[in-house]
């Protein structure tokens, strides 16, 4: 297998290797992805004899040990253990009564034990001291359940290895709205919540108009309050200024590409908003490495087209096989993901992919090359999905969705774009399809606060490549993070290595949709800001991308919270710095 990096073996140590009683680790890297790649294989099984299954196992650790392909942490984590519990998504129904919130928690706390994360639609909960139509009489209303909730997950880190993530959403029209929107304004709430709003295109159409917008009961439908529509616009903005909350689902668009609509509408996503899904559905995540997938051509690089493909063969498989394998949370969880076999195949290393490529991110070669890569991605996997259910038989739910009469499909969704925070860490690459976050930076480790220094090793390596490593260059680096006030490099390394603050929104929102065109979920993806972006830019960006039609929005201002997991510079002496030299790989454990 590949040598990993230090920071990839620190995080494996942490949450991913096998433990005994002791707390001592018992189990090696390699010994990890031979682990999920037999759990995984023992699906073949129910469709072949032990020798497809042997197939297949090879084919998944290939994948896994040359980190082409990793799946969500889950899957990583509890493949082939006793509690085999492998999603990373779920949805849970939560309603206006003491027993559906009571359910809700006890389902919550289970999915976070085993490492999954929740998102919940509060919209049906009365809002507070609503006396006279409480149907439950719980009179504190939504955010003080979300709170409840809150507590219930900083109490459980799931499974020991991550603190557990959730989604609150509430619609626009919920007379809780104002305080929805202002919950995180005092620091230290809700820290184990992204809080987002459902926005409707009606909503929209009355920002434009300046007109008045009516807050509803949610059980009884009547007409609590109403405010001004551009009031209530500007409050989403000024709040997502000055804390990245909430942020903000498009659901009309979500449910205009939903592909079982016979069922209901969506409302609500996974913790990362990456997969929309309907009450008690999970999903399972995987993403592919796009660095690996390079090959020389002519003393430049290309891309390994027929290599994609037959990794994004085999990963379909490998998520379709994790259904059959995986022990569900409760029996409407397995219920209701069983009918429709939602997975959610994305990417990863973007951003490196481009450099290696020498092509900007901010760059309409980037944009366009982005939606080409997706576009084969998304083919090849419907292709795989259509070959799986001519011999394992279409998803039950098939003859409700948009593909029946003609198309057979194994998978109702079949790409995502999550934001791979730790299986990026694990394949030594960039997040997801972000642009690199700066050059030099500190990563804090989610559970004990340890931090790792990083220095980009892409921009090491070009700055010795063109003979311009300096000890003076690389302390400016590390002091500030970025070289676009370093006029002594070249314009065009320059180009290459801005950071996701030096790239306007408009080149963060292009990217976004380039992947979405081509993406059956959603596409995870925060607008990295700079500290000094105004409310009016903000308000632009969350204009833009509704009228672009993305399914959901997310910005983060630089320093608007008092914590935050990545912070840019590194404070060290460059005579004596080991981040500056190639990062130590070993695979001594």
């Amino acid at each position: 297998m590949n040598d990993i990096s230090e920071h990839s073996q620190y995080l494996l140590k942490s949450r991913y290797l096998l433990k005994d009683d002791s707390g001592e680790i018992i189990e090696t890297p390699d010994e990890l992805f031979k682990r999920v790649a037999k759990a995984v294989a023992s699906a073949e099984s129910q469709w072949g004899g032990k020798e497809q299954i042997a197939l297949w196992e090879n084919k998944f650790y290939e994948c896994l040990s040359n980190l082409s392909f990793l799946p969500n942490s889950p899957t990583l984590m509890n493949a082939g253990n006793i509690e085999q519990q492998l999603s990373a998504c779920f949805v849970l129904p939560i309603y206006d009564s003491m027993q559906s919130i009571h359910d809700s928690f006890k389902y919550a706390k289970l999915i976070q034990t085993s490492g999954g994360g929740v998102g919940f639609n509060f919209s049906r909960i009365s809002p507070k001291n609503n006396y006279a139509y409480s149907i439950c009489k719980h009179l504190s209303g939504p955010l003080s359940i979300i709170e409840d909730f809150d507590s219930l997950t900083e109490g459980v880190k799931q499974a020991g290895k991550r603190r557990g993530a959730n989604m609150a959403i509430l619609d626009i029209n919920h007379p809780d709205i104002e305080a929805f929107i202002d919950a995180k304004h005092q620091s230290a709430v809700l820290n184990n919540f992204n809080l987002s709003i459902a926005i409707t295109d009606q909503f929209m159409h009355a920002v434009e108009k300046n007109d008045e917008w009516e807050l509803i009961h949610p059980n009884y439908r009547n007409v609590e309050k109403r405010v001004d529509a551009k009031y209530l616009w500007n409050k989403i903005i000024q709040s997502a200024w000055a804390t990245g909350d909430p942020g903000l689902l498009f659901i009309d668009t979500i449910n205009q590409y939903n592909p079982l609509t016979a069922l209901g509408k969506i409302n609500a996503t996974n913790p990362c908003g990456e997969v929309p899904l309907m009450p008690y559905e999970s999903c399972n995540l995987g993403s592919l490495n796009l660095v690996k997938f390079l090959k020389g051509n002519n003393g430049g690089k290309e891309i390994n087209w027929r290599k994609l493909e037959e990794t994004v063969e085999t990963a379909i498989r490998f998520l379709d096989n994790v259904i059959e394998i995986n022990t569900y949370p409760t029996p409407e969880i397995k219920s209701t993901t069983l009918k429709s076999r939602k997975i959610g195949l994305g990417v990863m290393g973007w951003a490196d992919l481009l450099i290696e490529l020498e092509i900007p991110y901010d760059s309409d070669k980037a944009v366009q090359l982005g939606e080409k890569i997706m576009e084969f991605i998304s083919e090849k996997a419907k292709e795989a999905s259509i070959d799986l259910a001519k011999t394992r038989g279409s998803f039950p739910d098939w003859n409700k969705s948009i593909y029946a009469p003609d198309t057979p499909m194994r998978n109702a969704t079949r790409t995502s774009i999550a934001p791979t925070g730790s299986i990026s860490i694990i394949a030594d690459t960039s997040s997801s399809i972000e642009p690199i976050f700066a050059l030099a930076y500190e990563q804090k480790h989610i559970l004990n606060e340890h931090v790792f220094e990083n220095i980009n090793q892409q921009f090491v390596a070009t700055l010795k490549k063109h003979k311009l490593y300096t000890t003076d260059i690389i302390k400016k680096v590390l002091k500030y993070g970025s070289i676009a006030f370093i006029s002594e490099l070249p314009v065009a390394i320059r180009n290459l290595f801005k950071t996701a603050q030096e790239i306007t929104p408009e080149w963060h929102l292009k990217h976004q949709l380039a992947f979405q065109k081509y993406t059956d979920n959603a596409v995870s993806k925060t607008i990295n800001l700079p500290e000094t972006t105004t409310k009016q830019e903000v308000g632009a960006i969350f204009s833009t991308a509704y009228f672009w039609k993305a399914k959901g929005i997310s910005i983060f201002r630089y320093n608007s919270k008092d914590k935050q997991v990545l912070n840019i510079g590194v404070e060290t002496d460059a005579s004596n710095c080991n981040i500056c030299r190639p990062v130590n790989r070993s695979q001594a454990w």
